[in-house]
C-alpha cells in the first residue's frame, strides 16, 4: 500500500477552497470514508471542542458524497482526561483514512504531541496510506522548527525558533511550514506578513535556522498538496506557495505543480515503520487488517448437518441447526448452488 498524501492549508479550512482540496484529497479514497480531527492545537482553548466541530460540520457537508464517518478525538492536554496518550480516546486515528489539525497554537500542539502516542498512531497511518491534512497552526507545528507566533507577536518575545514536531525527519527533509504568509490584516499601518510577524522578523527568523532548512510559505486559503509516490506537489487554491531556500522565496502559483525534489532529497523509509516504537505499529496494523468472513471448521461441520437433514426432510432437526448456527453469529442462506454462510 502507497503511503498516504500530505496536504498543508495556509488558511480557510472551511472555506470554498479548502472545500475543493478536502474533495480533490477524498477521491484518493474509497467511499465510506473516515475522517478523524485532532483538537490538539486548539486544546488549551475552552472551546476546543467547538473549534474542531466546525471543521468536523464542514466536511460533513462538502463530502456528503464520500459518506464520511467523521469524530473529533478530544486528545487536548496531557496529564488529564483528555491525554494524547489515551488510547482509549485515540482509537478513531487507529483507521482513519483521512486525519486533519487546525487552527490553535503551534507551540501547545508541540508540547503536547511530542512523543505522544497521538503523534505516533498518526505518522503510522500515514505509512499506511492515511492521509494528513494541516492548516494554520498545526501547519507550523509539524515543521522541523516552529515559528512561536504568538509568543512574538503578542507577547512580545524576541525572535526566536522553537524545534517542531519534524514530520519529514524520517523521509530525510528538513522542512519548515509558514502559513498566512500573505497576510494584510495590518493594512497599511502595520506588516501582518508571514503569519502576522512582519516580513523583517520572518527575515531574521529564517536567518537563524540551519542553511538546510527549507521553509513553505503558504498563501491564505492556498494550499499544497504533497504526493511522495509521484514526488509532486500540486498547488490549489486562490494564490500561491512559496518555496524559501537560504532565505530567498520562489513563488508556485495555483495550478502549479512543484517537484518535491526541491524540497531536498527525499526518501521512502526504509523498512516502512522506521521511527516509529514496534507497539504502536502492531496497534495499527492489527487494527486495519481486513475481517475474516470464512467461517471456522465448527460451523461448516454443523451447516454440512442441517443439508443433511433438510435432505433428508428432518426439518425439525433442520430447524434446530439453523437455530444453533444463529446463536454462533451465523445465518445461513439457501441458494441453487447449495447453502451459503453469512456472517451476523
Amino acid at each position: 500500500m502507497p503511503i498516504g498524501q500530505i496536504a498543508f492549508l495556509g488558511s480557510g479550512e472551511t472555506s470554498l477552497a479548502g472545500g475543493r482540496i478536502f474533495e480533490t484529497l477524498a477521491q484518493s479514497h474509497p467511499q465510506s470514508l473516515k475522517i478523524a480531527i485532532l483538537e490538539t492545537p486548539a486544546g488549551f482553548e475552552l472551546n476546543s471542542y467547538q473549534v474542531a466541530g466546525r471543521v468536523a460540520e464542514f466536511m460533513g457537508t462538502r463530502l456528503q458524497n464520500y459518506k464520511p464517518q467523521i469524530e473529533v478525538v478530544p486528545a487536548r492536554k496531557r496529564g488529564t482526561d483528555f491525554s494524547p496518550d489515551d488510547p482509549e480516546i485515540l482509537e478513531p486515528l487507529l483507521t482513519a483514512d483521512m486525519i486533519f489539525m487546525g487552527p490553535g497554537s503551534p507551540t501547545y500542539a508541540i508540547r503536547q504531541l511530542q512523543d505522544s502516542l497521538a503523534w505516533d498512531i498518526l505518522r503510522a497511518r500515514h505509512r499506511l496510506g492515511a492521509t494528513l491534512i494541516f492548516a494554520s497552526a498545526a501547519t507550523i507545528s509539524v515543521g522541523a522548527w516552529a515559528l512561536p507566533v504568538y509568543e512574538i507577536f503578542k507577547v512580545g518575545q524576541d525572535v526566536h525558533s522553537v524545534p517542531g514536531l519534524n514530520l519529514f525527519a524520517d523521509f530525510g527533509l528538513h522542512l519548515s511550514i509558514i502559513p498566512h504568509w500573505n497576510n494584510a490584516e495590518g493594512g497599511i499601518d502595520l506588516d501582518t506578513s508571514r503569519c502576522f510577524v512582519g516580513l523583517d522578523r520572518f527575515n531574521e527568523w529564517c536567518d537563524s535556522l540551519p542553511t538546510e532548512n527549507n521553509t513553505l510559505g503558504l498563501d491564505e486559503h492556498t494550499g499544497i498538496i504533497m504526493d511522495f509516490q509521484t514526488g509532486e506537489g500540486q498547488v490549489l487554491g486562490v494564490s500561491s506557495v512559496s518555496l524559501v531556500r537560504e532565505c530567498d522565496p520562489e513563488i508556485y502559483g495555483t495550478g502549479s505543480t512543484v517537484p518535491l525534489s526541491e524540497l531536498g532529497e527525499i526518501h521512502i523509509p526504509e523498512p516502512l515503520n522506521a521511527g516509529i516504537p514496534a507497539e504502536v505499529w502492531e496497534m495499527v496494523t492489527a487494527a486495519n487488517q481486513p475481517e475474516d468472513d470464512s467461517p471456522p471448521d465448527d460451523v461448516v461441520a454443523l451447516a454440512d448437518q442441517r443439508q443433511k437433514a433438510r435432505d433428508e426432510k428432518n426439518w425439525s432437526a433442520s430447524d434446530r441447526l439453523r437455530d444453533e448456527l444463529a446463536e454462533l453469529g451465523w445465518q445461513v442462506q439457501d441458494t441453487p448452488e447449495g447453502p451459503k454462510l453469512i456472517k451476523g
